[in-house]
């Protein structure tokens, strides 16, 4: 009985790492898109300047004219100072909305908020159409490695 239980054991180990290969190759939550996709854009956005935050805006809107919701995925990824553009009483609000309903998906770096509102004492108002990411530097990397081109306008 006993020689039973150990390869059982085995496949059970080498399964449990596998499971954990597969959350840490997959920060947050992954990669979600049309089937139809042809192209993959990841904008950094990691400055507060509004001419930046509107160059994002505005390369994002015109890669879904250019390509079409279906055959692109864009993802924003904000971390730094640029998390202001995903901000709750943010300027450009009405524009991320916009695009997320389009399929824009913006991460914004929890690493930052957290350090915001440490050094501020007070709580960072989030967008709720922005997708919490732990470090956006990570999500980077987790696009790049993806087939997603990073481009920071």
């Amino acid at each position: 009985m006993k020689l039973r239980a150990v390869p059982c054991a085995v496949l059970l180990a080498a399964a449990l790492c596998a499971a954990s290969a597969a959350a840490r190759a997959q920060p947050d939550d992954g990669v979600q898109e049309s089937p139809f996709v042809a192209h993959r854009l990841a904008l950094q956005l990691s400055d507060r300047a509004p001419d930046k935050q509107a160059l994002v805006l505005s390369v994002a809107n015109e890669m879904l004219k250019q390509y079409g919701m279906d055959k692109i995925a864009i993802d924003v990824v904000a971390f730094g100072p640029g998390i202001d553009l995903l901000r709750a009483d943010s300027p450009n609000r009405a524009r991320v909305d916009s695009l997320a309903s389009a399929g824009v998906r913006f991460d914004i770096c929890m690493n930052t908020v957290e350090t915001v509102e440490r050094e501020t004492g007070k709580p960072v108002p989030i967008n709720p159409r922005a997708h919490k990411v732990a470090a956006a530097v990570a999500r980077i990397l987790f696009l790049t490695e993806h087939g997603y081109t990073l481009v920071r306008p």
